[in-house]
């Protein structure tokens, strides 16, 4: 289920040639922990065998792409070159490097296989909030979401022999943190994904639509870190969940609306904002509140260590924190909860949103993703919604929120029963 894989292919087959797959392992990507590469290895390992099925060799090159994969290209004889899509400044950087270093006369194709309608195709420019781009995406939708063609057996077998993948060397090549350890709910892998697809349909999307605010209630398709490793297509999950259009229409189009619309939506503001991942980021009326409010007295202060090991006065906010420490997945309704009360218990908005930005990304097996950064999401993001107001509205002023969006916790109280979950994760875990 990739468009960048089918049309790499598509190439191999027209002029009759092998086809390659590789993967670049670099030792170590913004706050990814031995968690999250553990995760990315185990999943390359199904690819690996995957591909062998197809009699397609998989390499796995240890090292920044610049620096293993050009050598690549010129040692095999490759014709051309087909790479996926990431509008992150780091993944987009890598590209470009590989394009200055490649042969002249090497094409290199980059195919956006993990948004529906491609990001440069959905919108020429940042889109302002879901409204205006939900419209846009719905349009293309009948081009775009459409059944995949089966990659087949490759009948072109490469000139030499594959090497073997010594995947002992590759976790002994990384430099990562390895004491946020692995989670035992999410088996990595694209079966696993599946799997974890088809008990949602089965399960949980009939309450999808009423209870996925409700975090004791199990409503969430908790596909996130199969989506962020591009184990699972999303494409794939949206076939196969508006087959169920007809009995649970609420639930599928709320799904819809959340995977497609305000999934893509932050795809659309980290590729065309370049501050993506800062203050400079927001729209103006949100910098000039937040500058206004900067020097309000806070109720409390924490420190980063004090926020990590979720040891605030706010019961509710530590087990949430916890959730992610111990799973690798926060409640969506609770993202966004836990990020604005970061605003409120830091010394300035530039340093609350360092700090939710570097726990999601070393915590959630989702980090490091457009949708950690600014979604609005039941399965990604908080950043820049929470904090800094992206795709959302001016609200009533108050101290240190200014207009920004406000949560407290009676607000939760109200929603769901608090009590409840704040027993599920306590200190002592």
């Amino acid at each position: 289920d990739n468009w960048a894989f089918l049309y790499a292919q598509r190439l191999a087959l027209k002029q009759e040639l092998p086809l390659h797959v590789c993967f670049c392992l670099v030792p170590k990507f913004l706050d990814a922990t031995i968690r999250h590469y553990g995760f990315m290895l185990k999943g390359l390992q199904e690819v690996a065998k995957e591909c062998a099925e197809l009699d397609i060799p998989f390499h796995l090159l240890l090292g920044y792409a610049k620096d293993v994969l050009p050598a690549f290209v010129v040692e095999h004889d490759v014709g051309g070159l087909v790479t996926d899509f990431c509008p992150l400044r780091l993944p987009r950087q890598w590209v470009e490097d590989v394009r200055e270093r490649l042969p002249e006369d090497v094409p290199f194709a980059q195919v956006d296989a993990h948004n529906i309608v491609p990001c440069w195709v959905a919108s020429p420019k940042q889109e302002y909030s879901a409204r205006t781009i939900r419209g846009k995406i719905h349009a293309q939708l009948p081009e775009f979401l459409t059944e995949f063609p089966p990659v087949i057996r490759h009948p072109y077998p490469p000139t030499c022999p594959t090497e073997p993948i010594a995947w002992e060397a590759c976790y002994s090549s990384l430099q990562v943190d390895c004491t946020v350890k692995e989670v035992e709910w999410a088996t990595p892998g694209t079966a696993a994904g599946l799997a974890v697809l088809q008990s949602f349909i089965v399960e949980r999307l009939k309450s999808f639509g009423s209870h996925r605010n409700d975090p004791n209630k199990a409503a969430l398709s908790n596909l996130s870190p199969w989506f962020h490793f591009g184990q699972v297509s999303t494409q794939r999950a949206i076939l196969e969940v508006q087959k169920h259009r007809g009995k649970h229409k609420e639930s599928v189009d709320t799904f819809v609306e959340e995977a497609v619309v305000r999934r893509e939506l932050a795809e659309n503001f980290c590729y065309y904002n370049e501050n993506y991942d800062s203050v400079q980021g927001a729209y103006d009326w949100a910098q000039t509140t937040l500058k206004l409010h900067a020097k309000d007295k806070r109720p409390f202060l924490y420190k980063l260590q004090e926020l990590e090991q979720g040891t605030t006065h706010d019961p509710l906010w530590n087990a949430a924190q916890l959730q992610m420490v111990h799973e690798g997945k926060m409640h969506g309704f609770l993202r966004m909860y836990w990020a604005k009360k970061i605003l409120e218990w830091t010394r300035s908005p530039e340093e609350a949103l360092q700090f939710a930005i570097y726990l999601n990304d070393r915590y959630e097996l989702d980090g490091r993703d457009p949708n950690g950064y600014v979604g609005k999401l039941q399965n990604g993001g908080r950043c820049l919604w929470s904090i800094c107001g992206i795709h959302d509205q001016g609200w009533a002023e108050r101290a240190v929120f200014g207009k920004i969006r406000y949560m407290n916790y009676a607000g939760c109280k109200r929603k769901f029963d608090v009590a409840q979950f704040e027993r599920r994760y306590t200190p002592a875990m």
